[in-house]
This record gives structure tokens, sequence and C-alpha cells, in this order.
């Protein structure tokens, strides 16, 4: 590709991109192009060598001149990958593995004909769909900040090109003031997807009309919550589309440097961001004068270490700077103060990615998505105890019933639903009174979680609410920076109370104590971390008191989870003296008669493995 110098140039590039991207999905000339999944949890499952064997086989066949093979982002569908899917008859392969490749090849390929054992299935109709969008998983979505994710090579500038790439930008630096992008942003209704929900346009807004000879912008894909994937997801499958949100903001308010502050965790996605913004340097979209517009940008790469807490904001700008993660007191604000001590705008990643859509579609059209005071659409990352789990992109207003039981196909097993966690650490459990609550910010925070940066940890009736909240709050003390005592102290000593009423010692007066020390820290902690690390206690208690009262007055774990509590029985009815469990326990507590009498277990040697009750082939040992 030619040095893109000028809008001219740009323009020819995308009509070139373009053109040469539709007839690939088109098949034209017929040519036909496989894409198999690169996100990371495809690749944890063999895609990359299901990509070199396609390869291999292909050019075996002498295919190579009618077939093209590439990596693409994530599919969402994390359940069924990995994914390989052919173009033009967009026929969607599922849960493909290695020896599956070269059936595909033959059949498909070779032969024309569809490998009919690798369609998805529909669990209600029991029929084979060939094309993923008459999947149900995907019928509801809208894909704004998932632009191009599945569809284009994430590390090909042409394909991003060709798939609206930089027509936004283009936009921007030939026909928009700084002010007017700022406007339209805030037109959008456009909010932080990080999880504040902070008006975009309005935080811009305030960095715009500092005075500096230098401003900055941070991207903020430092994803921390248990359970969450969604800004890696973006980063690894069009990361292009991020950096020119970016580059927007940055012209936006006067910004010309860039920070994507990245877990280290996420390799993928920074080796795509690393290869993207060589790329962008080589041609000219990124460095002195892009465009000829006297807008001179240039984007840097951050790891982050893993730090829970460099998620705040201000936390994050300390890492940059090389200092400890912690937060810092605000005011002063980053946009008035931050990265250096100069006005710095600290972004999400489903934020900055939302932006070029906001700017070549218009604010209005924006605005037509979600509710009255959340707009457009929002990424979940949706796990847990839910049959399709994977990554979903949904208008805001979506009721939790439709992201559960339409696209995310249910409870496994039939189980009854229990509560969501929404929000990560930092969000609460909304359960089945819930269903019907339409997803945005506003609501959420009503019911007692947050939005979040978009984690939705599914759980059914073998949940015990008090091993949830343990759980969060096990992880919340690991990550807890230390700064301030109510954080620092706090949080061990509500996990201590939550210990005492997991092993059955705590009193009535422990709850009391436990929802007292729980808004003591939400008031005075420092920064969000401590702010809302009571909220999964606080919202199981509210919503699962009796769970608590059995745990404290009953001394039982309804869910048959908290070890302390649990007992394994052997029913002599069903016992068949086979010995099995005997043989099989670690620490020899269950005894009897081979083929004379049952089994019983010693509760007091019991240490609550489990063995016992997964070796029985009869089902005579139960939990109580």
């Amino acid at each position: 590709m030619e040095k893109i110098a000028t809008p001219e140039i740009l323009e020819k590039e995308i009509a070139c991109c373009t053109k040469a991207f539709n007839e690939k999905i088109a098949g034209t000339g017929g040519k036909r192009a496989v894409v198999v999944c690169g996100g990371t949890g495809c690749l944890a499952n063999d895609s990359q060598a299901i990509l070199d064997r396609l390869k291999e086989l292909i050019a075996k066949k002498g295919l190579s001149e009618k077939v093209s093979v590439n990596h693409v982002g994530c599919f969402g569908f994390c359940s069924q990958g990995p994914f390989v899917k052919i173009f033009p008859e967009d026929t969607l392969y599922r849960a493909v593995k290695l020896k599956d490749v070269e059936r595909i090849v033959e059949e498909d390929l070779v032969e024309g004909n569809i490998v009919e054992d690798l369609l998805y299935v529909d669990p209600v109709t029991h029929e084979k769909v060939t094309r993923q969008d008459d999947i149900n998983f995907y019928k509801r979505q809208k894909r704004i900040a998932l632009h191009g994710c599945s569809l284009i090579n994430p590390d090909f500038l042409e394909e991003a090109l060709g798939y609206d790439g930089f027509k936004a930008l283009k936009k921007v630096l030939t026909s928009m003031s700084p002010e007017e992008v700022i406007q339209e942003v805030l037109d959008s209704g456009l909010r932080g997807r990080g999880g504040a929900g902070f008006p975009t346009g309005r935080k811009w807004q305030f960095a715009a009309k500092e005075k500096s000879d230098k401003k900055y912008i941070v991207c903020n894909g430092d994803e921390g919550d248990p359970g969450a994937f969604m800004d890696r997801s973006i980063l690894e499958g069009n990361p292009f589309e991020v950096i020119e949100g970016m580059m927007i903001a940055g012209y936006a308010f006067g910004a010309s440097e860039g920070y994507f502050y990245i877990r280290a965790e996420y390799p993928v996605a920074v080796e795509r961001i690393q290869r993207a913004i060589k790329c962008m340097e080589q041609v000219g979209l990124l460095g002195d004068n892009i465009l000829g517009s006297g807008f001179s940008f240039r984007a840097y790469l951050r790891l982050g270490a893993g730090a829970f807490v460099c998620g705040e904001e201000t936390a994050l700008l300390n890492s940059i700077e090389g200092k400890r993660g912690m937060p810092r007191p605000r005011p002063p604000f980053p946009a008035i103060k931050g990265l250096w001590g100069k006005p710095t705008c600290v972004n999400n990643v489903e934020t900055l990615a939302c932006v070029p859509y906001i700017i070549r579609v218009g604010a209005k059209e924006f605005a037509k998505i979600g509710t009255e005071k959340s707009k457009g659409t929002k990424v979940f990352a949706l796990g847990g105890k839910i049959n399709n789990v994977g990554l979903v992109e949904v208008p805001m207003g979506t009721t939790l019933r439709d992201l559960i039981y339409d696209i995310g196909g249910g409870i496994p097993g039939n189980k009854k639903f229990k509560a969501i966690q929404t929000g990560g650490p930092s969000g609460g459990c909304l359960t089945e009174k819930d269903l019907d609550t339409p997803i945005d910010y506003d609501n959420l925070v009503a019911k007692g979680s947050m939005m979040g940066s978009g984690g939705a940890i599914v759980m059914d009736e073998d949940n015990c609410m008090v091993d949830v909240a343990k759980f969060y709050m096990d992880f919340i003390c690991s990550e807890s920076c230390g700064k301030c005592t109510p954080c620092r102290i706090g949080t061990k000593r509500l996990n201590e109370l939550l210990g005492t009423i997991a092993k059955g010692t705590a009193t009535m007066d422990t709850l009391d104590e436990l929802r007292s020390l729980a808004k003591t820290i939400q008031t005075g902690s420092l920064c969000a971390l401590g702010q809302t690390a009571a909220n999964p206690i606080l919202s199981t208690m509210n919503s699962f008191p009796e769970e608590y009262e059995a745990h404290v007055r009953d001394k039982t774990c309804p869910a048959h989870v908290c070890k302390k509590l649990l007992q394994y029985v052997v029913d002599p009815n069903l016992c068949k003296k086979c010995s099995l469990c005997a043989r099989n326990c670690p620490v020899g507590c269950i005894h009897g008669v081979p083929g004379k009498e049952a089994y019983v277990i010693d509760q007091a040697k019991c240490i609550k493995c489990g063995t016992c009750l997964l070796k029985c082939p009869f089902h005579a040992i139960s939990k109580r």
C-alpha cells in the first residue's frame, strides 16, 4: 500500500479495499474464502493448527488460487467454537477439530457438499442451521463495538479499510471542527462503557477547555473482572477500529499522543495492537500531519501487570508513569490533571470502538438505539450456568430475560435460574424478580447492581449465595492496593465474617455487623474498588436473607456448597454393599462389610472431597 498522505489517496484506498473485501465475501469470479476464529478462546482449542492444516490441504489440492484462508476475530459464540466459516455460501461450521479439516476441504471445498455434522443444531427445533445469522444466539444482536470482528483479518489494514475503516477519521479531519466532533458525541448519548457510565462527550469537553502544551488520550484495556473478555475480544478482532476511535478523541480535545494500557495476560490483543500501530505508521495514518490536515498523533503501548485496581483510571495513570498502581484523590480529575500532570481523557476500549460508528452514521442514528438515558449497544461476556456461553452485543434496554433465555439459551440441565451477577466484583446479584428489567445504567443501579464493564455471570439453584459473596470478597481482598484503611482492612474483616458464616460459627449479630461494616466501607473508601466492594454482599443479603439465616441459625447450606456445613450420607436402602466408595475414599472414613452390610461414612473424619459421590454408580450417596 502506498503512503496515505492526503484524503484523496485514503478515499482511493478505501474504495479499492472495499471492492476487494466485498468480492471476497460475494465470491466474485468463483473464488471462495475460508475464515477461522482467531480469538483467544478458539486459539486455546487448536484454531491456529486448524488454520495451518487448512492452508496445507488447500495447497495440496491445488486450490490456492481459488480459495483464500485467513484468521479473523472472535465469533462470540464461545461454547460452540472453534469456528470455520466459508464464503460466499456463508456456511458456518462449529466445534471444529483438527481431524475435521480434511473433511471440510474434501467434502465442501472440493465436492461442494456441506459437512452436516459440523453445523449448529437448534436445541428447540433440532434442525441444523447453515448460516450464522439464522442462529438464535445472533438474531437479537447488533454489532457496533464488535464491528468487523469475525469478518476481517485483524492483521490487515486493507481489510479494515474494506469494512468501513477510517471513513470516520477522514470525515473528521476534512469536514469537522473539534467542537463539532465533541457535540456529535454528546448528541449521540454515548456513555463510558467501562462501568461508571459518564457521558463521553462531556469528558472530552472538560479536557478541551484546558489550556496545555500537551494532552493525552488513554485507552483502558485493563479488563480485570472475573469472567470478562469484552475488551480483549474487540482489541483482538478489530484493533484498527479502536485506534481510529482514539485518534478521533485526540483530535476532538487536542491530544497528540495516545496510550494503550493493556494487561500482559492478553498477549494476542497486545500483538495485534502492536502490529496495527506499526502498519498505520508505515502508511502515514499515524505520525505527523495526518492526511495533510495539520493534525499529528502517535500511539504507544503500555502493559499492565494484572492489578485489578489499575482499571481505576487514576491508578492506571500512575502505572503508566512507572509508579505503583494506586488511585489518586479526586479532584483534580484526569481531564484537568492526568498523565504527567497534563489534561488526559481515559476511555474504555468499547467506548472508543463506538466512536467511528457514531461519526460514520451520525449521532441521531446511534441515539435511536437503546433507552432514553442509555443509548447504543452494550457488549456482555455471558458466562456461568448458561447454555450459550459467549460474547454478545445487544441494544440497551434488552431485558435480562431475553439475555439469559433467548440469546443465552437458558440454564443447562433445565435447572432453576437463581441469580445473575452483573458488573463483576463491583456489581451485585439480580434475581428472578428482576428478569424483566431493561438493561441500562440506571436500572441496574436502582436494583442494587451495576453495568460495570459487561461481565454477566449466571447462577442456578446449585449456587450458594454466601459462597458467591465470599468468592468476590476473596478477589477484592487480594486486589486492594492498600492505600486507604476502609478498603485495606475493612474488606479483610468482611471476608473473615463471611468465613464464619460459611463455617457455621456465626451468630445473628454477625449478620448485623456484616451489613454495617459493608456500608461503612462503601462511604469511606478512596476509589471505586472499595466503594463498590460490598455490593455482592449487600445484594445477596437483600435478595437471599433466608440463605444467610440458614447458615447461621440452622448451620446448613441449602445449596450444599459450604464444606463445613456439608455431609455426605449413604442411603442403606440403595447401597449395594460393593465397597467401591470405601476403596476410593482418600482418608478411609467409609466403613462396612462387602456384600453383607451397608456402608456408613464417619462424619468426624470425612474431608468433604466428594469422591464417594462421584464413584458410586448406584446413586446411593447424597449431599445434605
